[in-house]
């Protein structure tokens, strides 16, 4: 991706600035913004121009569905009704719940399908007994019973299929896809007629777990993740600002980041007169706002802020614009609280960033914000430039006071495809089902912030390999010794801020959101599967 140029410039009329910024920063073609106290009007010059293309085969085959973006944002999902004309008979997203009148086997080859004529298993467990023998010590592993049971003549019994077993059957179909099984068309066909985007939550993330597998067998995964992102003209920008101020509203995981990585922020520059945030992506800016409140009402005076803000084009189309969005808005709300502000705008993606395009100046205080970003970013599985470490190392180089990590807490860079499913389904399962005691399920707004704020990244992780593939969580011990590795040292979250969000989950979340604490990392979670965790480095 290349960087996009847009010379932007904020500035009061008389262009005076604040104290300790003596002249106008102009670092490489990036976009600054400067507000002192006392000024009433704000002036803006803006141009700028850049565009993304990507390409993608498709390998057809027999079975045809509807895919996530040729769907409208906006129409009903019912439960056994089709009602978008876009979408074919056939389709999960159409999302019925009928079940074919012939339930027989189309006539498989001979050469792939092993079977022991004497031997009949009715359940998984029959067939682990047979394998493994009912009192072995040898632990069977769940893919192997899969692959067992898919080579027998019953295994619409054995992998729950004639029983309802939805899990069951989203498990045999990754397993399926992966070994290019020939059942596998057959096992796709019975579930999607088990899915539905307006059912129960396992129903819900079945369609979009489908959705992956055959975009995954047709080679468009990369092609319907952009279209998800909102790169296409559906919906509008203002609809999907809606969709993500709902996830926003009805699940505690945004403001979890946000005020986690806040509170270690103004602890760390506590007393510090000029403070430089470096957000790696500023997306909406909305986690500043308060920040820049906090700081106009210290005691002894407000400090001079200055903000780098860092994102890609992708984020334009959410945004109904450029970065220079996000620097009217801050600079407006600096301005009412009469605190001195500048912003920088740098319009690139993480692993495109130098120590160029930040703008250090001798005397700040650096903060480094990753807020549900790193995992993002590039690493040695994806090119030899390693990325995600040299952007650690190069923020090392920095001196920063503090660098905030947020990030999901899966599994899902480096691990092979039916692990990297497995672990997809075994942690979204636990987010639609906090979405789920937060909204009605026949609510179309809701339908729609699932499809276009998570459905998007599900798709990337089942349907895309290499570059393609940009959903790369890792777990936090892995992050941890990459930021060991770049010479930083735990940066302990207060207590403080543990009990702030505390309270924010018991006043105004469901009692199965959990929060743990350890060793001053923060772990939001939903039961007993931890989601998301925070922490500080410095």
């Amino acid at each position: 991706m290349s960087m996009q140029a847009s010379n932007r410039s904020y500035r009061y009329p008389d262009n005076s600035q604040i104290p300790y910024y003596n002249s106008a920063m102009h670092v490489g073609r990036n976009s600054t913004c400067y507000v002192q106290q006392n000024h009433v009007d704000l002036h803006y010059m803006s141009s700028d121009g850049g565009s993304q293309n990507s390409n993608s085969k498709a390998e057809m085959f027999q079975p045809q569905y509807c895919t996530l973006d040729s769907s409208s944002a906006n129409c009903v999902y019912p439960v056994h009704t089709s009602t978008s004309p876009q979408c074919l008979s056939r389709s999960h997203i159409s999302q019925h719940d009928r079940h074919s009148d012939n339930s027989h086997d189309s006539p498989a080859s001979a050469s792939c399908i092993t079977e022991v004529p004497s031997l009949k298993f009715t359940t998984l467990q029959e067939l682990e007994n047979a394998m493994y023998g009912s009192e072995s010590d040898i632990v069977s592993s769940e893919s192997s019973l899969i692959g067992a049971a898919l080579d027998q003549s019953n295994w619409r019994d054995l992998l729950g299929v004639n029983s309802g077993d939805l899990k069951q059957v989203i498990v045999a179909c990754g397993k399926a896809v992966d070994e290019n099984h020939c059942r596998k068309d057959l096992l796709i066909s019975e579930l999607e007629k088990m899915v539905s985007v307006s059912g129960e939550p396992m129903q819900r993330l079945g369609a979009y777990m489908l959705e992956g597998l055959v975009a995954r067998r047709s080679s468009t995964g990369h092609t319907l993740y952009k279209s998800l992102k909102c790169k296409e003209p559906q919906p509008t920008n203002s609809e999907l600002m809606s969709y993500m101020r709902l996830l926003y509203d009805i699940c505690p995981f945004l403001k979890f980041g946000y005020m986690s990585a806040n509170g270690a922020i103004a602890e760390a520059v506590k007393g510090e007169n000029f403070i430089h945030i470096i957000d790696f992506q500023i997306s909406q800016g909305s986690q500043w706002e308060t920040m820049i409140q906090a700081f106009a009402m210290r005691p002894d005076g407000p400090p001079c802020l200055k903000i780098t803000g860092i994102d890609d084009s992708d984020s334009a189309y959410a945004r109904g614009g450029g970065l220079d969005i996000v620097g009217r808005r801050l600079c407006s709300i600096a301005q009412s609280c009469h605190l001195p502000f500048e912003f920088n705008a740098v319009h690139a993606a993480s692993h495109e960033v130098t120590l160029e395009h930040l703008g250090i100046r001798y005397g700040e205080a650096i903060a480094v914000n990753f807020a549900y970003q790193l995992h993002h970013t590039p690493d040695e599985s994806v090119c030899t430039e390693n990325h995600r470490d040299r952007i650690l190392r190069m923020v090392k180089s920095l001196s920063p006071r503090v660098v905030t990590l947020v990030e999901q807490e899966a599994n899902t860079n480096t691990a092979p495809f039916f692990s990297r499913y497995m672990e997809t389904l075994d942690y979204y399962i636990a987010m639609f089902e906090a979405i789920d005691v937060a909204c009605q399920r026949d609510d179309k707004k809701r339908m729609s912030t699932e499809q276009h704020c998570v459905a998007r990244d599900i798709v990337n992780i089942v349907a895309c390999e290499g570059a393609e593939r940009v959903e790369r969580h890792e777990p936090f011990g892995k992050w941890r010794s990459r930021l060991a590795m770049a010479g930083f040292r735990p940066y302990p979250l207060s207590a403080l801020v543990n009990n702030t969000i505390r309270d924010l989950l018991s006043d105004n979340y469901h009692i199965n959101y959990k929060l743990e604490e350890k060793d001053g990392v923060l772990y939001l979670g939903w039961k007993n599967r931890k989601l998301v965790v925070s922490s500080a480095w410095r």
